[in-house]
């Protein structure tokens, strides 16, 4: 998220683009779901800038918003990092696998029979779903997304997945505070990493 529809809206195509040319720049059919992770992150942006338009409440923007930050996020990351493993690197994928589909299975259970809200709060915008056992959740999805690439085969994977947990801790702590969202340049940095990954590969 960032810190006004305007905002959201533009770094959405930037950071949509840089997956077009992420894609573009394939040359395995394995590096597909890594490379189009920032055309997922852009339209998650783009999607954000729509919650902004209508204030918040409990729309379908505000519901798609969630689907992709909360179920889909932590089954994304750890099948793309699988697909991309070297053979001996797979037994070590499936951890951060089978803590995204378990913690992905109880959001979507909640997501479709819990109401999810959104509030325009200053330069932020806060989400409200009510979750039982929200630290282990955390853990689950921080595992299956920051930790799958901290435990890839690939250097550059795994600089992203310091870039990732280091840079969600202080984007957390700006939005807890309500002070401004930096959540999509977490995004673009996040998004320019896998396009050189995706450029580097033999």
């Amino acid at each position: 998220m960032c810190w006004s529809a305007t905002a959201d809206l533009w770094a959405g195509l930037g950071i949509g683009a840089v997956g077009v040319a992420a894609i573009a720049s394939v040359r395995r059919a394995g590096d597909v779901p890594l490379a189009a992770l920032p055309l997922l992150l852009g339209a998650h942006q783009v999607v954000e800038s729509a919650v902004w338009r209508t204030g918040g409440g409990a729309g379908p923007a505000v519901l798609v918003w969630a689907v992709i930050a909360l179920p889909l996020l932590p089954v994304w990351v750890p099948v793309g990092v699988l697909t991309v493993a070297r053979p001996a690197g797979r037994r070590r994928a499936l951890v951060p696998l089978a803590a995204g589909l378990a913690t992905a299975g109880v959001l979507a259970y909640h997501l479709v029979t819990r109401p999810v809200t959104a509030e325009i709060r200053g330069h932020t915008v806060g989400y409200v779903v009510d979750l039982p056992y929200a630290a282990l959740l955390l853990a689950g999805y921080l595992l299956a997304t920051v930790g799958a690439l901290l435990l890839a085969d690939d250097r550059l994977l795994r600089l992203l997945g310091l870039l990732a947990g280091a840079g969600a801790a202080v984007c957390a702590l700006l939005w807890s505070a309500e002070f401004v969202s930096t959540w999509c340049a977490l995004a673009a940095v996040a998004s320019l990493v896998l396009l050189a990954w995706v450029r580097s590969r033999p």
